[in-house]
């Protein structure tokens, strides 16, 4: 199979890790927006931030750029995009899983858009439907601190938006 540089590009801009949640790529996030490489081989990266004040935003900017670099695109621009701005709906379900497994509660799914009145939040830990907010900001922005009633973890979920 053929790989094409538009391909090999995206794959390996969306193989940068996010520096606040390890185990999630940016692709996994959905804040790589859209990949173009022209004729010259000059590269375009498009990325949205989660948040637009995100304190990641710049490292991840660096980290985009240096891959690209490194797999042969000197010339590369990485763009910050905050239009339209960045949902958990573009959260990859693989991105939601990893989440889970490394023990924050992944976002609610939405249904068209529109936010489904859904108070319980799942324990990553035991499953457990029965948890609290402890606190609405945790080790992030996009997270709050929860407690499982259940099992007594106490646990991040990243928040929808």
């Amino acid at each position: 199979m053929v790989t094409t540089a538009l391909e090999r590009v995206r794959r390996v801009a969306g193989e940068v890790v996010d520096p606040e949640i390890p185990v999630l790529t940016i692709d996994d996030l959905g804040i790589l927006r859209d990949v173009r490489v022209d004729a010259s081989g000059h590269v375009d990266v498009d990325i949205t931030p989660t948040y637009s004040g995100c304190p990641a935003l710049d490292m991840i900017r660096a980290d985009v750029a240096s891959s690209v670099r490194a797999a042969g695109y000197a010339d590369v621009t990485v763009n910050v995009v905050l239009s339209p701005a960045w949902t958990t709906d573009w959260m990859s379900e693989v991105g939601r899983r990893k989440l889970r497994e490394y023990g924050i509660a992944p976002p609610r799914p939405r249904e068209s858009g529109m936010q489904l009145l859904q108070i319980a939040v799942a324990c990553p830990a035991c499953g457990s439907a029965h948890t609290s907010e402890v606190a609405h900001f945790a080790s992030t922005q996009c997270q709050a601190l929860r407690r499982c009633t259940a099992c007594a973890e106490p646990f991040p979920h990243f928040k929808e938006h």
